[in-house]
């Protein structure tokens, strides 16, 4: 017999987790953090519903905290065996894990030194040392779909999902589960891309399966019409004419670097001014060397761009924070500048540091490139909050806030319905709709049932599928 249970990813855009138990082997299928809402968080901090030392395998669909950042509790509590993931996740991995611990570390320390915590001491969720740990454990597969063996009777193939470096659409071949014991295809999309984004490739076409988890963040929702590069230029501009800082909160991996690229271009093509650019994250700038030296998934015009013996993600007044020294440093920077920080959502990180500052500035932009979970300090911003808490202190709204959808790395439903049209004629037995919030994930499933007559399902946490 074989089941499926989900234990992150569902209800919530966060914490993406789902155990698949076939014959005798037990694989985890992403190993992410939850964000956002408390209840959810605090979930980080509980005893995993299923024991980590009995897990025989984790295979992840690409490096996103959400996907990846619970891997180091994971072997704290005593996993210990191989993780499987594409080379670009790999290489991205090594960089994400140890810096979320640092960050971790970081701000326990901040709020024992200022007093701003309930614990005493406040304590990270896990150290550096635990996220080295985690990473002596990965085990790289092509991303051309060739099936490796990751626990007996389980093989994985992994295929572009163009979402971001490395990312894949994982399916699972199980054998000898189902009623007749001729085995079952487990497709997980993970994060599928956004079509026609700068840098990488568009997800490949989704392979034949029995079962299907695909992903719903905009589900209910198109992206914004306007060119995001359009949208760019203009919100830069309005910033330069006011003088005032541009904050952009954004995630260091992926959306840091299209948003360099755009600028880049922009800059190129006279569009907007030349104007000081500041990546204040360690991990983005390394990030961006990755993406930079990394060719397999580039799509036609970076490789363009790189035949012309150009940077394509350099801008030309371009610095980079990497010590806590520099990113302080900042903060003595007057008149309009662009800083990209992470992280994406506002949750922790640096950016928190920025927006203290910023947020009250009446001449000042902030400007959201991706999707804000519930109960994160962006989601409130972008909802009109007057004041946001951030490190116990109640900090006003006066800036100007903008959102560009369009950069989303995120495909919308009507992308997700033009990437499932090559299973028409052999759909799966069964699909679920994850990695929304509940509203999100609903109308996600509706759009497919419409479109394509197939079941689908919005599951709940903790739920238990057998697959027949």
């Amino acid at each position: 017999m074989a089941t499926l249970t989900f234990w992150g990813g569902v209800g919530t855009v966060t914490g993406s987790k789902y155990l698949v138990e076939s014959g005798g082997a037990r694989v985890l299928v992403d190993c992410g953090l939850f964000q956002g809402l408390r209840e959810l968080r605090e979930r980080n901090w509980e005893d995993p519903p299923f024991d980590p030392r009995h897990i025989d395998a984790v295979v992840i669909t690409h490096a996103h905290v959400d996907h990846t950042a619970y891997l180091p509790r994971l072997v704290r509590l005593g996993f210990g065996g191989p993780v499987y993931c594409s080379k670009g996740t790999a290489d991205l991995v090594k960089l994400l894990l140890p810096d979320s611990a640092r960050l971790q570390e970081e701000e326990a320390e901040y709020r024992n030194r200022k007093g701003l915590t309930r614990h005493e001491p406040a304590l990270p969720l896990y150290t550096e040392a635990d996220a080295r740990a985690a990473i002596k454990l990965i085990k790289t597969c092509p991303n051309t779909g060739e099936p490796a063996e990751v626990a007996e009777g389980v093989r994985a193939g992994f295929h572009i999902a163009g979402h971001i470096l490395g990312s894949s659409l994982v399916l699972l071949e199980l054998d000898g589960a189902g009623a007749d014991g001729k085995g079952r295809r487990v497709l997980f999309s993970g994060d599928l891309g956004h079509y026609d984004q700068p840098i990488i490739r568009d997800p490949v076409a989704p392979p034949a399966c029995d079962y299907m988890l695909v992903e719903s963040t905009y589900g209910d929702r198109l992206h914004d019409p306007e060119d995001p590069k359009a949208a760019l230029a203009r919100v830069v501009n309005e910033a330069a004419e006011r003088g005032g800082p541009l904050l952009i909160p954004a995630f260091a991996v992926g959306r840091t670097q299209e948003l360099l690229y755009h600028l880049r271009e922009l800059e190129d093509e006279g569009r907007i001014p030349i104007l000081p650019v500041r990546v204040d994250s360690p991990m983005a700038a390394a990030a961006t060397q990755i993406y930079q030296r990394t060719k397999e998934e580039h799509d036609e015009e970076y490789e363009e761009v790189l035949e012309q013996h150009r940077l394509p993600l350099r801008t030309r007044s371009m610095l980079t924070a990497s010590t806590r020294e520099e990113s302080k440093r900042l903060n003595d920077e007057q008149g309009t500048r662009v800083i990209i920080s992470a992280s994406g959502m506002m949750t922790g990180g640096r950016v928190l540091h920025h927006a203290r500052r910023i947020l009250p500035d009446e001449r000042a932009t902030v400007l959201f490139v991706g999707y804000q979970a519930a109960g994160t300090t962006g989601r409130k911003i972008l909802e009109g909050a007057r004041y946001v808490r951030i490190m116990k202190d109640d900090v006003p709204v006066r800036c100007h806030v903008e959102r560009i959808g369009g950069l989303s790395a995120h495909a919308d439903w009507s992308e997700v319905l033009r990437w499932l049209e090559p299973l028409e004629k052999t759909p799966p037995r069964r699909v679920f709709t994850t990695h929304g919030e509940p509203e999100s994930a609903a109308a996600m499933a509706q759009h497919i049932r419409e479109r394509f007559g197939w079941r689908v399902d919005a599951p709940q946490y903790g739920e238990h599928v057998e697959l027949e």
